[in-house]
């Protein structure tokens, strides 16, 4: 069968409507079921229709038929792009053998490409007018004091005599909305329009709303809460007003198209109406209070508040979304007016309460927790975030009480004052997340390590909301860099977060001080300050990632000057080359457990790292000059190094599990000392029991690290380590998210400080990328680019008698996983088309190693194969394989 495309996207999305990009970056991906099937030209036609694709006088654009094996990101080079304009595209592809193959379609739509596009003005609540807020009885403390006002409800009044044939609908918020037409919500997007750094960059988004319009009267609509515009961001008790505003304002435009060829829109001006309603408050980190009794209200004229548009963009990634609903475990009732419900899973989202039988006035109020503490929530790790529902009654039989514009991080809801009992129906937790595509699968023969996967992937739903947060919990939810770089490679073998990264990494430019460099978190709130070492690095590291996982050469380029600087900033400030000076709020290796790693010896590792990135990322962008200096730069860290923190025997200072670790994860020590370094580590290690020390910084480090030299069975012993300090630790307790601490909680000391004790905090998850490139096998050769030359080497071990992955590449399925039975090893691979790849098969009989019926150097595919004492190593073309061998001595 010849190659086939599928998975078309435009700019990292699949049919992505309202794109601003001039020129958009088409991708596609292949499959067949012959092996060795590649891709070796393409054509690409477009067409404002699907039927015009099959006409040539109608294209407005064919590639005509081009030599090429790529497929990633290839731009548009047709006419130039009109606004709000539908384009049909088809990929068609040819195999090696220059044989036609298969052919895929798909589409993308413009947003609003030029300012003058734009009639819409900011409106929003005339405080000259507005009566005053008379916050309820029983409101939060946050709340009662009258600083948050309540909700915009805003609507407009339109006539059409017929329904037109297209109708989009453009608009964004300074706070979070939902927009509405005709009494219905408008789209599926939650939080919108998401986190940006307003001032430099505020996302608008586009919806398709031509079958929800009617002939004659319609409504639009939209509610528009605080949000990150003006509620409270981070840990900073101050007002929002010092981070973005203290008002929000809503912005909007209805563009109809008609049959005849006219066009009208209905844009937000001084003719719409606002009011209040039945959201009385919103926070994202305080909650939010719902009386049902109130009507909506939108008869007070609104107030223009500015006519700029100001810093629009269309949203580039994919916005959050509800992802899915879990029933409630169990409802258990400690006392007369409250129920504890457990939905046995740590997430984020809202509650969905079904109310029955309540009086009008009625007050439930719905407390949201992590973890118990006997019979009560556990509350003190959320500090102020008071994380609080509240709902008042109609008083009709049923009522539905949800959430619209906060979200909380629980595991555990305690809902007092309910009438009557609460049954499990009557409750659901909704789970939101930014709705990235889920890409990767990993599972083994042990349940425990099948659980720490699902905490890990849990970690990530609940912390990807707009940013990648540190907890989804606290008073905090910040994008910090350090947390992020250290995650990203997990991240990436879960789900596709190529566009994810790219757009925050803007807001991580963009937040950069005057000097150059960059800051702990992005978007900067609540944190001003340099970043400190590991955490500015997270500006330098990730724009490689998304160059080295999905061939985004645009992501480099865009960060590249930052990237540059930010070596630069460390460079002047430290000329002897060691990162001493400058260093921020310099943390070390974060919440570290029972040992202190030198934080100038952690700082200079990563000033070294992030010399060596800016090399090479000049080398890929042919800035040869700086390339070189970078190298040389990197050479002279290298050696500052080594001369001031390694022993001629290999002693890294400190002796601390993340010493070693940097020094050789990062490649800075004399290949001569390797050996004993990687000695020292271990003893470390067999001293502890097979118990880390590493905090945030090392804990990405250490199985990689342990089974590139050669002492696998010590990452396998921490993998299935169940004493503290351990992943296994936390989840024999329970855990089904990652937690913040090793010593969230013990048995022997109970809850940690609630100053930093969150219990869904990806960072230690950082492991998964181990479980995916080393237990399973895949991986890519040090010099490919996305996945176009894989490095497969399975790595059975510990007490696992199988284990297997499966990755959704840019460029196709890739899949690795091997089993162990009667003392044969089977491992069964994937490849995509246009891919090779180099598969280790770990055997102390190379000579067992057979394809199918046929020994493996004479199986179709297989290019090549190399024998050791202790593995096979074999080139393959693409396909799928299944080869079997004798299995390595445990």
């Amino acid at each position: 069968m010849t190659p086939h495309p599928y998975g078309l996207t435009v700019e990292q999305r699949h049919e992505p409507l309202g794109l601003d990009a001039a020129r958009p970056r088409l991708s596609w991906k292949l499959a067949a079921e012959r092996r060795g099937a590649a891709q070796s030209a393409y054509r690409i036609v477009a067409a404002p229709r699907i039927v015009d694709l099959d006409d040539p006088d109608r294209l407005l654009w064919d590639t005509g038929r081009r030599e090429s094996t790529e497929g990633l990101l290839v731009p548009w080079d047709g006419p130039v792009l009109a606004s709000s304009t539908r384009y049909h595209w088809r990929v068609t592809v040819w195999d090696e053998a220059g044989a036609e193959g298969g052919s895929a379609r798909s589409w993308f739509e413009t947003g609003l490409l030029h300012r003058d596009d734009w009639q819409a003005v900011w409106i929003g609540r005339d405080h000259a007018t507005a009566p005053p807020f008379d916050p309820p009885q029983r409101m939060p403390d946050s709340v009662a004091t009258g600083t948050t006002p309540p909700p915009l409800y805003l609507r407009k009044t339109f006539h059409i005599k017929e329904k037109p044939v297209r109708a989009r609908l453009y608009a964004t918020a300074r706070g979070v909305y939902e927009p509405r037409l005709n009494g219905t919500r408008v789209g599926d997007h939650e939080l919108a329009p998401g986190w940006t750094d307003y001032h430099v960059r505020l996302q608008y988004q586009t919806y398709d709303v031509t079958d929800t319009l009617r002939t004659g009267d319609n409504v639009l609509g939209a509610v528009v809460a605080d949000g990150w515009w003006s509620g409270y961001v981070g840990f900073d008790p101050r007002r929002p007003a010092l981070h973005y505003g203290d008002t929000t304002a809503y912005l909007a435009q209805l563009v109809l198209d008609f049959a005849d060829g006219s066009r009208r829109v209905i844009a937000t001006d001084d003719t719409w109406t606002e009011g209040e309603g039945p959201i009385v408050v919103s926070d994202l980190l305080m909650g939010e209070h719902v009386d049902a009794r109130r009507r909506e209200d939108a008869l007070a004229p609104v107030a223009v508040l500015d006519t700029d548009p100001g810093p629009l963009v269309a949203e580039p990634d994919h916005p959050v979304r509800v992802t899915r609903e879990l029933a409630a475990v169990t409802v258990h009732r400690p006392g007369p007016d409250r129920h504890i419900v457990d939905f046995g899973q740590n997430l984020v989202g809202r509650v969905r309460l079904t109310v029955r039988g309540a009086a009008a006035g009625q007050r439930i109020t719905l407390r949201h927790a992590e973890i118990l503490d006997g019979d009560a929530l556990y509350v003190a790790n959320l500090r102020r975030a008071e994380a609080t529902d509240r709902y008042v009654a109609a008083g009709d039989d049923t009522e539905v009480f949800e959430p619209r514009f906060t979200f909380h991080g629980f595991r555990y809801v305690e809902v007092q004052d309910y009438p009557g009992e609460l049954a499990p129906p009557d409750i659901a937790a909704v789970v939101l997340h930014s709705d990235i595509p889920w890409t990767g699968r990993f599972e083994c023969s042990d349940p425990a390590v099948n659980r720490l996967q699902a905490n890990i992937e849990w970690g990530q739903r609940g912390n990807f909301v707009a940013v990648p947060t540190d907890c989804p919990q606290r008073d905090e939810r910040l994008g910090w860099l350090a947390d992020a770089q250290i995650f990203a490679p997990t991240a990436g073998r879960n789900a596709d977060v190529s566009a994810f990264f790219a757009r925050w990494m803007r807001d991580v430019v963009s937040g950069r001080t005057a000097e150059g460099a960059f800051r702990d978190v992005a978007p900067v709130v609540a944190l001003y300050r340099e970043g400190a070492p590991a955490w500015g690095d997270g500006g330098v590291i990730i724009p490689w990632y998304l160059w080295r996982a999905y061939g985004d050469r645009a992501a480099l380029a865009e960060s590249y000057e930052a990237m540059r600087g930010w070596v630069a900033h460390i460079r002047r400030h430290n000329p002897d080359l060691r990162w001493r000076h400058r260093t921020g709020n310099s943390y070390g290796d974060w919440l570290q457990i029972d040992a202190t790693t030198p934080r100038d010896l952690l700082a200079t590792a990563y000033f070294a790292r992030s010399a060596q990135i800016v090399a090479e990322a000049a080398a890929v962008l042919g800035r040869h000059g700086d390339a070189a200096e970078h190298r040389a730069l990197h050479t002279g860290i290298r050696d500052a190094f080594v001369e001031s923190y390694v022993d001629g025997d290999g002693t890294v200072t400190g002796g601390t599990q993340t010493g070693y670790l940097l020094a050789l994860a990062f490649g800075l020590l004399p290949p001569r000392l390797v050996p004993a370094a990687v000695a020292h580590l271990a003893a470390d290690l067999d001293k502890r029991g097979n118990r880390l020390t590493t905090g945030f910084v090392g804990v990405a480090l250490l199985c990689p690290v342990l089974s590139e030299h050669g002492r696998a069975d010590l990452a396998y012993a921490l993998l299935h380590q169940d004493e503290y300090p351990s992943w296994g630790y936390s989840i024999r307790h329970g855990a089904t998210t990652i937690w913040e601490r090793w010593d969230g909680w013990t048995a022997h000391n109970g809850f940690q400080s609630p100053a930093t004790n969150s219990f869904n905090h990806y960072s230690l998850g950082s492991v998964g990328d181990w479980l995916y490139g080393r237990v399973a096998g895949i991986d890519q050769s040090p010099d490919s680019v996305a996945y176009r030359e894989l490095l497969l080497r399975p790595l059975p071990g510990g007490r696992l008698t199988w284990a297997r992955a499966e990755q959704e590449t840019v460029r196709g399925t890739v899949h690795c996983g091997w089993s162990l039975e009667h003392g044969l090893l089977t491992v069964d691979v994937t490849v995509p088309p246009g891919c090779t790849a180099v598969l280790e098969v770990p055997t102390p009989d190379p000579d067992s190693l057979r394809e199918g019926d046929l020994p493996a150097a004479g199986a179709p595919g297989v290019l090549r194969v190399e024998r050791t004492a202790a593995r096979a190593t074999l080139r393959l073309t693409s396909g799928r394989y299944t080869f079997t061998a004798t299995a390595p001595t445990p």
